[in-house]
């Protein structure tokens, strides 16, 4: 009899789907944009709403000083903007310019079409993890 899943293997699963599929996208990423990868994470975070380069740190999981370094390039190719903090003075707070509002608009008209392996489920199936994944938004 088959042991009942873990929120953590499905996480697993759904991830090594997205892992394993997704290498052609983020090589079309990196050769529209210019930009290494880990530059375009950032972009995308900050294209839902502006943060602290701590909260950007922690979404993107990168430590301070990588984050400091993809900002300071962020913002030296005119892509981000960091200004003092409306509640606090000795923070910054960056945010996306027109620059990078584009740059992430490209990255999003990019083709990123479904592997393969979704083919072999039914619309029914599709319909229901659909559901499922908007619950999870």
């Amino acid at each position: 009899m088959p042991t009942e899943a873990t929120s953590d293997d499905v996480w697993r699963a759904m991830a090594a789907v997205v892992f394993d599929n997704r290498d052609a996208w983020r090589r079309s990423v990196v050769e529209t944009s210019g930009l290494p990868f880990s530059r375009i994470r950032v972009l995308r975070r900050l294209a839902k709403r502006q943060m602290t380069p701590k909260e950007i740190a922690e979404s993107a999981t990168m430590d301070a000083p990588a984050t400091t370094v993809a900002l300071n390039d962020l913002e030296d190719r005119g892509l981000v903007v960091r200004e003092a903090h409306p509640d606090n003075r000795r923070s910054k707070v960056v945010s996306l310019t027109d620059e990078g509002r584009r740059i992430v608009a490209s990255i999003d008209e990019l083709e990123d079409p479904a592997p393969p392996v979704f083919a072999k489920l039914s619309r029914s199936e599709l319909n229901a993890l659909q559901s499922i994944l908007a619950k999870l938004a």
